[in-house]
């Protein structure tokens, strides 16, 4: 089974019960660690709330490696732990599909996620539009897709929730240009 787990948006003891009894119940745990971050959390406090090592798992191993990820899922339990609910991200419904395709079973146990928890600052979920990613502008980078979507949305009279990018590992443009992987600090 390939479980794909919400960790919530809290810290370590976010995880549901369900959760928690999944990923106690895997051979193999690992934790994406690119679309979202749980600030001031660790691996290690992860590692001894759930008793089970974790395998640090960034953009470039979900997306280059993402068979190491679903090989052997049919056979032992596997988890693929997000902070958030599991769905966030297209990377993770790729995941999801691969594993289908494969024929290997899978559960969902979903969890908290900035898109319902928004609603703390007191507007309505029902009155949002579509979502935005703003990315983080460099000198000679400053996309502007987000601006026409944010147009639309107050046009009908809706809010928009704009998701920040973060930079959690992230190659140099000039060391790909020279054909390297050298990473930049995060931020």
């Amino acid at each position: 089974m390939l479980y794909f787990i919400g960790l919530g948006l809290g810290d370590e003891r976010d995880i549901s019960l369900k959760g928690l009894d999944a990923v106690r119940s895997c051979s193999r745990v690992y934790l994406e660690s690119y679309t979202s971050i749980l600030p001031g959390v660790d691996k290690k406090a992860l590692e001894e709330l759930y008793g089970k090592e974790i395998t640090i798992a960034d953009r470039e191993f979900v997306e280059e490696k993402a068979e190491e990820i679903i090989d052997g899922s049919d056979t032992d339990n596997v988890a693929f732990l997000v902070v958030g609910d599991p769905f966030g991200a297209t990377t993770h419904t790729d995941l999801w599909m691969r594993a289908r395709e494969k024929h290997i079973p899978t559960e969902t146990i979903h969890n908290a996620s900035i898109m319902n928890a928004i609603g703390i600052c007191g507007l309505q979920l029902y009155r949002y539009g579509e979502a935005v990613s703003i990315a983080l502008f460099t000198e000679n980078w400053r996309p502007d897709s987000w601006y026409d979507k944010i147009k639309a949305n107050m046009k009908l009279g809706l809010h928009t929730l704009c998701l920040l990018d973060i930079k959690v590992k992230e190659p140099s443009l000039e060391a790909l240009a020279r054909g390297k992987k050298v990473y930049e600090k995060p931020r």
